[in-house]
């Protein structure tokens, strides 16, 4: 992150516009709104800014930059079209320690100015840290369609209601409940578009409450490693939680999109390697469900594939938790589509089966002779390590040994890496991987080198993104 993104309160702060421009006017507009008190500089002052001043809504030095105007400024604007003035300028700033903003040089500034969608006093502002300034008021745009002009009187209400809530709902967990479930109602936002402000006000108070909510879990995929392919209501319910546990195979950039004060507890297992005992987990979900609070159960890929998932749930029924379950895009379907690897075709395979190389000490053995049925894909999860077993019972049970085969590791992330060969090189094809890799053994494979779309060398999907698209 380039830029930290802050609010600064301008109200009567002193702040200096070098330029009198229509581009000085644009940034002594939103200095306005944030009620800064502004004094502009420059020989020549457009008819917009002149107005201004005669409404008593600035202050005009109708001369050239001097040093000395920059006394006792709270931030400076350097908008005229001279390079050496702006720098000189922003140089003047730095050694003083005042913020500075050099219009389209974000090389010479100490804070830039973003696109801004304003329903204050809810203000949403969009930033490329002066990379792709159209790409941000793309983006603005789109942002300004999706949030309703209501908003800024529901934040107003909510505010003067603060106060009444934390007098009734003196825990902090159960009034983020409240607040939570408010503005979920449709009804109040109903209210507030028809500018019914006391009949809004009176629906607050009648839901206000300080009844203890009881806990639920929510058990959700997340998918194969790529944010992107969360889903919706996989986001929404990591922004409610007061409590995730997650595993090891949750990349980094999901657990970024958590609620910043969630609680956040591995539970992750390696081959092998138990961080928390399953049992464990399963105790945890429901004495934090019990405890009245919103649990999310963060797994990788689909929690009911070889997540364990169901096991899980089985604990939270016989304890009368609530639950809810969420899918996600198991790691088959989606570290094969990234691979370029359709899992079924007409011409290659008419079936898919999904198989985990580990299993409980005790548990079944795997039915080779039919796994080993030729124009049918085999995944295999989690089966790295037992790459020789798989390779050695599957040609014993009649597969072919030029049959194609294909690695996934770190599938859907930009460390992606596919490799192919065949049957009887399975055991050496894996030499030196590490983290989560995902076989595929069947005649589907070898589409691999020509539907293959997505290149994490060059960080680049080859193909077309529809978000940028569809702002085109």
């Amino acid at each position: 992150m380039d830029y930290l993104p802050i609010f600064t309160k301008l109200k009567n702060r002193h702040c200096l516009v070098v330029g009198g421009g229509d581009i000085a006017a644009r940034k002594v507009h939103l200095l306005l709104k944030a009620n800064a008190s502004i004094t502009i500089c420059a020989p020549d002052i457009c008819d917009s800014l002149l107005e201004k001043a005669k409404n008593n809504q600035l202050t005009i030095i109708n001369e050239a930059f001097s040093d000395e105007l920059i006394e006792g400024k709270w931030l400076v604007v350097a908008a005229t079209n001279q390079h050496h003035i702006n720098e000189h300028i922003a140089q003047l700033a730095e050694q003083k320690q005042i913020l500075v903003n050099v219009v389209d040089e974000p090389k010479l500034c100490s804070f830039i100015m973003p696109s801004i969608v304003d329903r204050s006093p809810i203000v949403v502002a969009i930033s490329s840290g002066g990379k792709a300034p159209v790409l941000a008021r793309l983006i603005r745009e789109r942002l300004e369609a999706l949030l309703p002009m209501h908003l800024g009187r529901l934040a107003k209400i909510s505010g003067e209601f603060r106060h009444r809530v934390k007098q009734v709902i003196t825990k902090e967990s159960l009034r983020r409940r409240y607040w939570e479930k408010l503005f979920g109602n449709g009804d109040l936002a109903s209210l507030l578009q028809k500018g019914q402000i006391e009949k809004a006000q009176q629906f607050m108070e009648d839901n206000l409450t300080d009844e203890v909510a009881q806990g639920d879990v929510a058990l959700v995929g997340a998918g194969p490693g790529d944010p992107s392919l969360l889903t919706l209501k996989a986001l929404q319910l990591m922004q409610q939680a007061d409590v995730v546990l997650y595993d090891r195979l949750v990349s980094k950039e999901i657990l970024d999109l958590v609620r910043r004060d969630a609680d956040l507890i591995s539970v992750g297992k390696a081959a092998g390697k138990h961080e928390v005992e399953q049992s464990r987990t399963n105790q945890m979900l429901v004495e934090l469900a019990q405890q009245g609070k919103k649990v999310v159960r963060l797994k990788g890929g689909d929690s009911f594939i070889f997540g364990r998932g169901g096991e899980e749930l089985e604990e939270l029924v016989e304890a009368g938790v609530a639950f809810q379950v969420v899918p996600g895009i198991t790691s088959a379907s989606g570290c094969s589509a990234y691979a370029g690897i359709p899992l079924t075709h007409r011409d290659y395979a008419q079936s898919v089966t999904f198989v985990t190389g580990h299993r409980k000490k005790d548990g079944k053995a795997l039915d080779w002779k039919a796994l080993a049925i030729p124009h049918q894909t085999l995944v295999v999860y989690m089966g790295l390590l037992q790459a020789q077993e798989i390779e050695t019972n599957l040609l014993v049970n009649g597969r072919d040994a030029n049959t194609p085969v294909a690695l996934i590791n770190k599938g859907t992330s930009n460390e992606q890496q596919v490799i192919t060969g065949t049957l009887s090189e399975l055991s050496k094809l894996g030499g030196g991987l590490e983290g989560p890799t995902l076989m595929i053994v069947g005649e589907v494979v070898q589409l691999s080198s020509k539907l293959n779309w997505f290149n994490p060398d060059n960080n680049k999907k080859l193909s077309r993104d529809p978000f940028l698209v569809n702002l085109s």
